[in-house]
C-alpha cells in the first residue's frame, strides 16, 4: 500500500509542475507587448567635437534622457559641443548609462499588469487573513488557497512583480548603473509593510514560489498535514539563515564587481515564464521543487534575499503567532506539526526565532486553541513549562479552548 501512496505523491508533483508550465505558456501571451525586460544599454559613442543632437543620435537617445543628464532648457542646447557642458567623459558615460537604464527599467513595465496584481494580492490575501483569524482554514483549504494562489499570481499575472526580485533588481541595478529605480522602491516598501502588519503572510499566501514550494510540500503530508509521509526534515536555523546570508553577500559581490546578477542563472520564479528560462535555471528549478517534497521552502530559507530582508523586518510585526501559555498543555502537537522549527522557537523562546510564514498549521493543530494570529508582544513560558520531569507534567492536563 505504501508504494502506491508514494508514487501518488509524485504523480501529484508532476502534474502540478507540467501544468504550472503548460499554462504559463498559454498565459504570457496575455501580457505580450511588454517585454518586462530590460534592454541592454550598448558602449556609448563619444568623438571629439561632437554636438549633443550628435551624440544623442549616435548613440540613440531620446531628448528626454539628454535633457535630464546635461539639465537642458532649450532645444537650441542640442548643438552645444559635448565639451561646453563642463563634463568629464567619464562622468557623461556614467549618467546617461544611468538615465538611459531608469528610461529602459521604466519601457519595461507593464503598469496596468502591476497594478491590477497589488489589488489582487490586497484582496486575496486580507481574504486569507480573516479565515485565519476565524480559525477556516484547515489542511483541506489550505492546500485549494495555495492552489489558487500559483494560479492566479503565478501563472495568469505571471512572474513579475515580486517581493524577490524587488531587492534583487535594486541591488543589480545599483550595482551596475549607480541609480535607483523609484518604482521598485516603492513596491519594496510595500511589500515590507506587508511584513510589518503580520510576518511572512504575504510569503506564505502570495509570493509566486512560495506558495508553490508550499504546495509540493504539503503533497508530502498526511491527511492531518502535521508530519510527512515520505520522511521531511527541518534543517536548524543556525545553519540555513548563514547559507542564506552567505548567498546574499556572493551575490552582492558579484553585482558589484562583475555586474553579474547571479540569481538570473536560478531564478524559480522563472517558472512562470518558461520560454525564459535556461538550462541552469530549469535544472536547478527542478531540484528545488523536489527538494520542497522533503524540507519546508528550500528557496525561502537558504537563498531568498526578501526572506532575509524580510526575516529581519518581522521581529516588529504588528500580527505574529502567538501563545496562550494558561491554556497551553506543553504538548508541543504544534511545534511537531509545524513544517519549520519556528513553532518550537516561538513556543519555548529559548532560541533565536526563525521566519514565521503564518501558514497556520500550528493553529490547527493545537488541541486546546491556544495558539492564534494576534496582535501584540510575545509572553514568556512559565519557568519549567516545558521541563520533562515531575514540574513539566502538571501542566499536561486539556484545559478549555481559548481563542487568542
Amino acid at each position: 500500500m505504501k508504494p502506491i501512496t508514494d508514487l501518488k505523491i509524485f504523480f501529484k508533483f508532476a502534474v502540478l509542475i507540467l501544468s504550472v508550465i503548460v499554462l504559463s505558456t498559454a498565459s504570457v501571451s496575455l501580457w505580450e507587448g511588454k517585454s518586462e525586460k530590460v534592454m541592454d544599454i550598448p558602449e556609448l559613442v563619444i568623438r571629439d567635437g561632437m554636438t549633443l543632437a550628435e551624440f544623442g543620435q549616435a548613440n540613440g537617445l531620446p531628448n528626454p534622457v539628454l535633457k535630464k543628464v546635461f539639465g537642458l532648457q532649450t532645444k537650441t542646447d542640442l548643438q552645444k559641443p559635448l565639451d561646453a557642458f563642463g563634463m568629464s567623459r567619464e562622468n557623461i558615460r556614467k549618467k546617461v548609462e544611468g538615465a538611459a537604464a531608469l528610461k529602459a527599467e521604466e519601457g519595461s513595465k507593464n503598469w496596468a499588469k502591476i497594478l491590477i496584481k497589488f489589488a489582487s494580492w490586497i484582496l486575496f490575501l486580507t481574504l486569507v487573513f480573516f479565515l485565519i483569524r476565524k480559525l477556516l482554514v484547515t489542511s483541506k483549504t489550505r492546500k485549494v488557497i495555495y492552489l489558487a494562489s500559483v494560479l492566479v499570481f503565478g501563472v495568469i499575472l505571471g512572474s513579475d512583480p515580486s517581493a524577490m526580485g524587488t531587492v534583487k533588481d535594486a541591488i543589480t541595478l545599483y550595482a551596475s548603473k549607480g541609480v535607483i529605480f523609484l518604482p521598485r522602491m516603492a513596491a519594496l516598501s510595500i511589500f515590507l509593510l506587508m511584513v510589518l502588519a503580520a510576518n511572512k503572510f504575504f510569503c506564505s499566501w502570495g509570493c509566486q514560489a512560495g506558495v508553490l514550494q508550499d504546495l509540493v510540500f504539503r503533497f508530502n503530508r498526511e491527511a492531518s498535514d502535521t508530519r510527512g509521509i515520505l520522511r521531511q526534515y527541518k534543517p536548524p536555523f543556525a545553519i540555513t539563515n548563514t547559507f542564506r546570508i552567505l548567498f546574499l553577500a556572493a551575490f552582492s559581490f558579484a553585482a558589484v564587481l562583475w555586474s553579474v546578477d547571479i540569481i538570473e542563472f536560478v531564478d524559480p520564479f522563472k517558472i512562470y515564464k518558461p520560454a525564459a528560462m535556461s538550462i541552469s535555471v530549469a535544472v536547478f528549478v527542478g531540484l528545488l521543487l523536489i527538494a520542497s517534497l522533503f524540507i519546508y521552502r528550500p528557496w525561502c530559507h537558504l537563498f531568498c534575499p526578501f526572506g532575509l530582508v524580510g526575516w529581519i523586518v518581522e521581529k516588529a510585526s504588528i500580527f505574529k503567532i502567538k501563545v496562550n501559555y494558561d491554556t497551553c498543555t506543553a504538548c508541543e502537537a504544534c511545534a511537531r506539526a509545524c513544517p519549520s522549527t519556528v513553532m518550537d522557537a516561538i513556543l519555548k523562546r529559548e532560541k533565536v526565532i526563525p521566519d514565521c510564514f503564518v501558514c497556520s498549521t500550528c493553529i490547527e493543530t493545537c488541541p486546546t486553541g491556544s495558539v492564534g494570529l494576534a496582535a501584540g508582544k510575545r509572553q514568556l513560558p512559565p519557568e519549567g513549562k516545558f521541563d520533562t520531569g515531575e514540574v513539566g507534567n502538571k501542566y499536561h492536563v486539556l484545559n478549555p479552548k481559548s481563542n487568542i
